[in-house]
């Protein structure tokens, strides 16, 4: 993780870092790790924990616990910012009871990303730091290409990702398996939450990671495979949009940075609050969804 930290210039001295926090052994272990890095190379950055209370009963309440208790032991300051606070009202139990299982994760993908960036502004972060590890990305290489998203396909293996105006993202952990973290996290006895999301059986990374381990069988190598042939793509990262970039604005809504004149966030909880959220889930931002066959 260090030699990722120095090879890709990740951390700089005076980095305010917003550590995206869950719970679970992803987001333990890159605590843990940056808190002992930082002391030991001497990055001086200073870490922050910023964790997103979607709304989820049994869930996500028991695992903000784990992260308190990690707060306490590690000495960082933890700021939990919710979806109900930031989405009038509306959080994931009220919006699954709307639209059921199949299609909640892109509510909360969209809601989760934005109430991070919201969280790290607030703190005046420079930087957020996820725990996304190698079957993460393998996983997200995968799905760009049974999407056919071409330009979402050609940055996902950057350990760097930021648009413009937004706080950059960084992935310390990107050349870690996941295998090796829950040995780590095991071995080091760390506090994290196991329990899965209650709402993500039918999520379509599922079906991702289903066949990246069946392929794993067949080729023990294939996550390091599937990162170099993505990361060696000769892709620009314009090509494949339908439609032409767009300047970054200010949405009309929220004041969110977005592409449009009105951010996806936005668009989506409209489609909640008029009780056809469908209407939303049809269309991506300027671009229609290709038909699921369903």
């Amino acid at each position: 993780m260090h030699e990722t930290i120095v090879r890709e210039q990740l951390l700089q001295p005076g980095d305010i870092v917003a550590c995206g926090a869950s719970g679970g052994k992803d987001s333990t272990v890159l605590i843990h790790l940056l808190t002992t890095l930082n002391q030991r190379h001497s990055y001086g950055a200073t870490l922050v924990l910023v964790s997103i209370d979607e709304g989820i009963v049994g869930y996500r309440d028991d695992s903000l616990k784990t992260v308190a208790r990690n707060s306490d032991v590690y000495g960082l300051p933890l700021h939990v910012l919710s979806y109900k606070e930031l989405y009038d009202g509306w959080t994931m139990d009220r919006v699954v009871s709307v639209i059921g299982t199949k299609n909640n994760c892109t509510f909360c993908g969209v809601f989760r990303r934005q109430a991070l960036d919201r969280g790290a502004s607030k703190i005046g972060a420079t930087k957020i730091a996820t725990g996304h590890n190698a079957d993460d990305t393998a996983e997200t290489v995968i799905m760009n290409l049974l999407r056919s998203d071409i330009p979402r396909l050609a940055r996902c293996t950057s350990a760097v990702t930021a648009s413009e105006g937004l706080t950059p993202r960084i992935k310390p952990m990107q050349c870690l398996y996941e295998k090796e973290i829950v040995l780590y996290a095991h071995f080091k006895k760390l506090d994290y939450f196991t329990t899965e999301c209650t709402y993500s059986k039918e999520a379509f990374r599922g079906n991702a990671r289903g066949l990246l381990k069946d392929l794993e069988v067949i080729r023990p190598r294939v996550i390091a495979d599937i990162l170099h042939s993505a990361a060696n793509l000769p892709v620009p990262p314009s090509t494949g949009s339908s439609t032409p970039e767009r300047i970054p604005q200010r949405c009309s809504k929220c004041g969110y940075l977005t592409s449009q004149s009105t951010c996806r966030a936005c668009v989506l909880l409209s489609s909640l609050q008029a009780g056809d959220p469908r209407v939303a889930l049809r269309t991506t931002v300027g671009a229609p969804i290709q038909p699921t066959g369903t």
